[in-house]
Formats: structure tokens, sequence, C-alpha cells
């Protein structure tokens, strides 16, 4: 049991939640038995088709196929049978697709180095060993059951005549289950072999002595055994959980009322291997002439005692899968693991966020005072857990929305730490790869919070791989948001974004940096991202990889860097749903279609685009000495709001609730009651003071709007401040909406509606002149509709002001 705890939360990512739907379906093909049981969890055992196309003269070989599944499946396993019909793989065969490949005179014998050929031409064959735990590994199966492995060839160290099947062995992560190695071959030289993979070999059985096939001994011994199935499934449990990526292989002993014939079979052996030597045969026909001659040598009782081995290894080989099966189904009910996310019963399942990303360890140095360079700098050093993926899934974790976080670690301390310090979040496809370092990230912030140099040892990410990623598709497909960090490799990249875009699921590009911002983009994938959130240098880089204009400095101004943001995201809108451009100290422009005065975040179905729209979020006002760290504080904001299922953009201080939610892990109930006490407060407050006396109060703030996305479409949003008169030292921030949006007249004649006593200025062509807005002159808070110009620029300046007790006070 204890054993159970400590693999649970490693080995549960292994689980084959289902057959997995692949980009390349014509290649590629899960026969529905097999797909069902793997989606049912149920015991599924792989079985290789050489024996089938090669191993046994016809009808022997059908009859011993059709025997094998059958002794499986009175096991309660699947049999998958893995053969290639027409360049496609199959993964598990019907009755005629088994009698096709048994009476086939043409098919290839099929290994690791054939299939893209044998693919290409679309041409049939029997996979070897190797060829078919490729097919298994794809598939999600973790048992595969044969007569027998190749090894390496007699004479082997100078004719280098190795078989793929111990290579294969040594990089994946099936468990093969066979009768030992040929005698045939050189058997010490194998082991030696299987050890230098870093292959785990144990025979099946209270004896350690490894099986040559038709004898039950070799003279060599194996490096460790195991007794039972159960003992057999905690080791390959074992090894899944570890993420060591090499198999295990498991040798059974031919069974004791099968071996008298051992001696002599052996003896028709060393004379058929002789005669092959003669005639110059060798590669992969010596294995088939071998087996043919030895056959005809003892008169058919190799055959028979072929088929008794391949019966046996079916008979334990599907015991060893009912083991792992039910071991993990108990991984997957029983007790949570440290990285887990506990789930309420008899909860409906919705669908999750997946991120897919980094994990770094970060050091961060904070300067006291101003930074110089060349010499020591007073500051505060700590050690903390970053990674943009690790970022965004943790605060998405914390906010409720239990993210599948996809990634890779080291086998080093570091690695340790970060996952216990995650234990809140699902790290259960987080793999730790030997011999790899965890990322580490040090970081120098200025005594203001600005990141002012960075230093990264993140190698690790580059083994986000496709190869790593794809086992869960399942969860890609049916995800509500796939969020990519942009440190993961290209071709994970492509991955990702041809399984989103094949099951409609939105992705959010995260850039990271603007080195990393044109991935994407170096192909078609850009066109199926949803979401990105790229600072100005990172927009431009995916602009310039789109063959694009981009400015050669970029703009310092606020109106300058305003009008560049929402120029760069408008041919990105082509595709994308919605571009959060986060511009530091000056907040955020988000660019998408324009909805309900704000922009729309979910994707509108079988409709036409509407207008393309800009809002624009300035910071909130922060005193330097309470910000802790700006780097990272912009990966997620408008996530929350994505997964909260909100149509459009809320409110401007929404992300600035949720980056401090995140950042001091405040309940909502708490964070919001103390929000409507502040306010009831302030408006108490503001009772008293206006019983006392008549208060003059006056909002004016201006904002430059220099571009816009069509003749029909602007619109942005500014926060000035409502201030008391200075006799009384207290402020309460408010929303001040500038809505340019909406159908409304601009020629001469021109009339605007608005609430509260309001002017328009308006700057930019010759016939754009100061407006008059006439109101109800009770409201504090004003909305102006209006078409801009239809060509050139215009700026706006909006001055309200507002009554108490009748009187109005400039």
């Amino acid at each position: 049991m204890k054993m159970l705890r400590k693999l649970s939360s490693s080995l549960r990512r292994h689980i084959s939640t289902s057959c997995r739907s692949y980009r390349y379906d014509k290649l590629f093909k899960v026969h529905p038995s097999v797909r069902e049981a793997l989606a049912e969890h149920r015991p599924v055992v792989a079985l290789e088709s050489t024996i089938i196309t090669h191993g046994m003269p016809y009808p022997h070989n059908l009859s011993t196929a059709k025997e094998v599944e059958a002794i499986v499946r009175a096991k309660g396993v699947t049999p998958a049978t893995v053969g290639i019909l027409d360049g496609t793989i199959h993964v598990g065969l019907s009755p005629e697709e088994l009698d096709f490949m048994s009476r086939c005179k043409t098919a290839l014998k099929v290994s690791r180095r054939d299939l893209p050929y044998v693919i290409s031409k679309g041409l049939s064959g029997g996979t070897t060993v190797s060829g078919t735990m490729i097919a298994a590994h794809r598939a999600g199966i973790h048992v595969f059951v044969t007569g027998g492995i190749g090894g390496v060839h007699r004479d082997g160290e100078n004719s280098l005549d190795v078989s793929a099947d111990l290579t294969e062995l040594g990089r994946t992560p099936i468990a093969v289950v066979s009768a030992g190695v040929k005698s045939i071959l050189d058997i010490g030289r194998t082991l030696e072999f299987l050890e230098t993979q870093g292959v785990c070999v144990a025979t099946y059985g209270k004896s350690k002595s490894f099986p040559a096939f038709f004898s039950p001994s070799s003279g060599f011994t194996s490096p460790y055994s195991v007794h039972n199935a159960e003992e057999a499934a905690e080791l390959i449990a074992s090894t899944l959980s570890l993420g060591l990526q090499s198999g295990v292989l498991l040798a059974v002993p031919i069974p004791e009322e099968h071996a008298a014939a051992g001696q002599e079979i052996e003896g028709a052996i060393q004379a058929a291997v002789t005669e092959a030597r003669l005639k110059g045969i060798c590669g992969r026909d010596v294995t088939p002439f071998i087996l043919q001659r030895v056959s005809e040598l003892t008169e058919g009782q190799s055959l028979q005692g072929n088929i008794a081995l391949i019966h046996n290894n079916a008979k334990v080989g599907s015991e060893i899968a009912c083991a792992l099966s039910e071991r993990m189904k108990k991984c997957q009910s029983g007790p949570r693991g440290s990285s887990e996310i506990l789930e309420e019963k008899n909860q409906p399942s919705k669908p999750k966020p997946v991120v897919i990303g980094g994990v770094n360890v970060d050091c961060i140095a904070k300067v006291t005072k101003k930074l110089l360079f060349g010499q020591t700098n007073p500051g505060s050093v700590c050690q903390s857990f970053g990674g943009v993926g690790r970022n965004i899934a943790d605060c998405l974790s914390r906010l409720g929305h239990k993210p599948l976080f996809i990634s890779a670690v080291g086998t080093d301390t570091h690695s340790d730490a970060v996952l216990n310090y995650c234990k809140h979040m699902d790290t259960s496809a987080v793999v730790r790869l030997e011999g790899q370092r965890t990322a580490t990230y040090c970081a120098v912030i200025t005594e203001s919070g600005e990141l002012s140099l960075g230093l990264g040892d993140m190698d690790i990410h580059q083994q986000i791989k496709e190869q790593h990623v794809c086992q869960y598709e399942e969860q890609l497909s049916s995800a509500s948001l796939i969020v990519l960090d942009g440190n993961i490799p290209v071709s994970t990249i492509n991955y990702v974004c041809s399984v989103a875009k094949k099951h409609s699921v939105p992705v959010w590009y995260e850039p990271t940096d603007a080195d990393k911002a044109c991935k994407p983009f170096l192909s078609e994938s850009w066109k199926a991202l949803s979401y990105t959130s790229p600072n100005l240098a990172e927009l431009c880089t995916m602009n310039r990889t789109l063959h694009l204009p981009t400015p050669e400095v970029l703009p310092d101004s606020p109106e300058d860097v305003l009008s560049c943001a929402s120029s760069l995201s408008r041919p990105l809108l082509e595709h994308l749903n919605c571009v959060v451009v986060t511009l530091g100290s000056l907040g955020v422009l988000v660019c998408g279609e324009y909805e309900a005065g704000s922009v729309r975040l979910q994707p509108r179905k079988h409709q036409r685009r509407g207008r393309l729209c800009a809002v624009y979020y300035p910071a909130l006002a922060v005193r330097s000495e309470e910000t802790v760290n700006v780097s990272g504080a912009g990966d997620r904001y408008v996530i929350t709001d994505l997964l909260l299922s909100h149509t459009s953009v809320i409110s401007p201080f929404w992300p600035c609730i949720h980056a401090c939610l995140s950042l001091f892990s405040l309940p909502d109930s708490c964070f919001f009651t103390f929000l409507f006490l502040f306010f009831s407060l302030c408006v108490l407050l503001s009772i008293i003071l206006l019983s006392l006396s008549l208060i003059s109060l006056t909002i004016s703030h201006s904002l430059l709007l220099s571009h816009y996305f069509h003749p029909d479409c602007l619109f942005i949003k500014i926060s000035p401040s409502l201030s008391f008169s200075p006799s009384h030292s207290f402020s309460l921030s408010v929303m001040f909406s500038l809505d340019l949006s909406q159908s409304c007249g601009w020629d001469d004649g021109r009339d605007l509606a608005g609430e509260g006593h309001t002017q328009l200025y308006a700057h930019g062509p010759p016939r754009c002149t100061p407006l008059s807005l006439l109101s109800s002159p009770h409201h504090s808070i004003s909305d102006f509709r209006c078409h801009p110009p239809r060509e050139g620029s215009f700026s706006a300046m909006a001055k309200t002001h507002l009554h108490v007790d009748g009187v109005i006070t400039d």
C-alpha cells in the first residue's frame, strides 16, 4: 500500500484514458473494441504480427493467431494484434484482416526503420517486436506479448548485427512478455546490450534463470525475478511512474511439459545455424530460415513447442495486464498524491483548461537603491517558483479552474521542492527526466519592481516534446481552453494547434519574450490561435515574422504606444479572436470584436465577425514600495473571465482584482465583503460631508484617440479620479467611459446624448469642432456615442462636471 500511495500521483499520467485520435488518421487506425477498452480503462494486450506473416506456415499461423486472441479474451483482456494493411498501421485486427495477413505472400517484415517506407508506399506487413512496441505505445497500451525477442547475433561484435528490438526496448516504455531470446543468438551479449540500454530484465517465476525460447534455461541469469502477475504489475507501474522512457523485458520460461524436447530441438537449431552460415543467409532472413529448417529437422516438434510457449506467454501476459489495470484503477480511486487536485464526488465532469509550459526555480534579487553595474548592490535575495506556464497554472488553480499542467522537470532537488510547492495543482502530467536539470531563472529587480536583468538555464523546456504531450490528446481535445507557453518547442506548438483546430478548442498563446513570440507564426499554426497576450516588442516580432511592416524603434509616449499597439494588432485579428497587449506601467490594450461597450471574448459560432475595437485599461496607481514583482504579472488576468464564460471584458478593474486574489490567495467572499464595506463607508462619509457644506467635485482626464480599426469602430475607456475639494483628504476612483463605436451624428448639426453636464472637445481633421452635450444634471458617469471621422486621426478630451445641491463649479 505504501508503494501504491507513493506511485499513484506520477503513475496516473501514464493511464490511457481513451484511445487517442491522431493527427494522421489515415496512417493509424485503432479497432473499435480496443478503443472502447482503453476508454473504459480495461486491460489490453498488444500482439505482434510477424509471427503470422513470417513465423509460421499457413494455416498454422492463422489458427495460432486466433487461439492466442481467444486465450487473451478468456482472461478478460482485449487483444490488439498490430499489423500494417495498405500503408495504415492497425492496432487490433478483424477476423478478415487476420485471414488476409496469414495468406499475404508479399507482406514485409516491418521494424522501426521500415515503417516510413512501407507506409509511404501503401504496402502491407507484419510488425516486429520493435514495430509493435511503437504502435502499442502510441495507442496507450502498456503490455505486449510475443514469442521471443531479437538480440545480438553470433559474431555480432564483428558484424554489428544487433536487433532493433533491443534499442526499441531502451526507448519505448512498454512491458514485453516473451520466452526470452532464441538460442540462435548470442544471449550473453544480448543481456549486456539490454543493460547498456537501461532495460529492466526479470524472469517470471521463482528462478532467475534466463530462458532461451525452447529451453527454460539458457545458462545465463536475469538481474531480477518476479514471482507472480502482481509483482510484475508493480514493476511495470514503477517504470511508468518514474518516466524512464524505457521498457521492461519479462522472460517467461516454456512450460515444463513442453521443455522435454528442448534438447533435441536445440541440436536441430545448431545444425540450422551452420547451414544458414554456409548458404550466406544473413540479416532479417536468418530467423525465418532457421525456424523453418528446425521445424523440418524435428518433424514439427519445434512448431508445436513454438505454439505452446506463445500460448503460455499470452496467458501470463494477460494476467499481468489485468493486475496492472487493477493497480491503475486503485491509483485513480485511492488516496490522492500531493500533486493532485481534490474533486468533489458525484460532481459532473466539466472540461478543464490545459496549460503547457515551463517550470522554473526562480532566484529573485531585488535592489533597494539605484542599480549600479560592476559592483555589489545592497538588496534582498529570495528563491521562489516560476515559469510562465507554471505561473498561469498556479493562478488558475488558486482561482478554482483546476487546469491540467503539462511540463518537464529534472530529477534534482529543485524538482522535489517545486512539485511539493505545487501540490495544490494538477501536476500529474509533469514528467521527471533523468539526467536533466530543472529549469532555473535568476532575475535582478530594480527598486521600482521592474525587471533589470534575467538569466535562465532552461534547456529542459525543449524536452516538452510532442511525444510527451500526445499522451494527453484526449484532455487536449476536450479542454475548455489550451494555454501555450512560448518556451516549449515549435513542433509541440504546431502539434497542439493542429489538435485544437480539429476539435475547435480555443488556444491562448503567451509568447514569453520577443525571441520566442514568433514560434506559432513560423507556420500556419498561428491561425489556430484564439488569443494571445504579447507586449509591444513581442507584438512587433509576430508582425515581423508574418512579413508585415513594423516600427524600427518602439515608441515612448503613451499616445504613440497605443497607436502602435492597435495598428499591429489589427492583422492578427483576421484569425485571432482577441489580442491583449500588455503595456507595462501604462496598462493594457485589449483588441477584438466590439460587443456591448467592450471586447467580445467568446468566439461567435457560424456568424460573421462584427466591428473591431480597442479597449484601453490604464494601470492602477500603486506606490513603488508596494510593487512586489511585475515580471509575469500579465500572464493570465483575462483568462479567468474567459473560463467563467464571460462573453466580454467586463470592467477595467477585474484584472486587478484577479491579480490581487492570485497574489494574496484571498478568498473571493472575503475580498468582496471588504469591497462592499469599503464602498459603504465611502457612501456614508459622503453623506456626512455633503450635509455639512456644498462641495465641489470635478472629474478631469484626457486621452489621445489616435487610431481606429474601422470607420465605424473605436472604443477606449479611461479611469480618472473623483476627488473632494482640497479641504477634505479623501478620494474615490470611479470608471469614466468614452465610447465612439455607436452610430451617431458627426456632420454639421451633430448632437450627442450623454448624462451629466459634459463637454467634448474634438481635435484632428479641420471639420471636427467642439461639441456640446445637453443632458440631465443629476448623474456622475457619462457615455458618449458617435462616429469617428472617415480619414485621419483625432484626439478627444472629455470633461465632466457634477451637480451638488444645484450648484455647478468649473
